[in-house]
């Protein structure tokens, strides 16, 4: 998919690990990541990225069984990259992709791009009491 002078594509073999551990590994919800963990997420996902002059410049991932079920995680452009409409793409890219058709429910998590989300039907839980969780927020770091 072209955007302007960026490309989008879901080719695991243009995706640059080291570029992504790069902005993960700052994130809020990533902080300290290691590239093994970054790796084997991505290895173990659907991915797509964003490309600028043969350089990797956004991410997404979506954890799925292409059938019923996934969770959007790891969406970031760089923020010299930022003011283009490029998440608003790359969110149209995710949603648009063949195995991400048909899906029963589709989530994520968010600290701070609600209005993003929304504006692609993405909603609060219509039954938060219904999900749980076992949260271990240090676990991906040491690998």
């Amino acid at each position: 998919m072209q955007t302007g002078d960026y490309t989008i594509s879901d080719d695991p073999n243009r995706l640059d690990p080291v570029a992504v551990h790069a902005y993960l590994t700052r994130s809020y919800w990533s902080p300290g990541v290691s590239l093994e963990t970054v790796g084997r997420a991505m290895g173990h996902s659907l991915c797509l990225g964003i490309y600028h002059q043969g350089a990797q410049v956004g991410y997404a991932r979506v954890v799925t069984d292409k059938t019923t079920f996934a969770y959007l995680a790891d969406v970031y452009v760089l923020e010299a990259h930022r003011g283009q409409g490029l998440s608003k793409r790359l969110i149209e890219a995710v949603q648009s992709h063949p195995d991400l058709q048909g899906l029963r429910r589709f989530l994520l998590a968010t600290r701070d791009a609600h209005s993003l989300y929304a504006q692609f039907g993405f909603k609060p839980l219509a039954n938060p009491t219904r999900m749980m969780e076992v949260l271990n927020p240090d676990a991906h770091l040491g690998r």
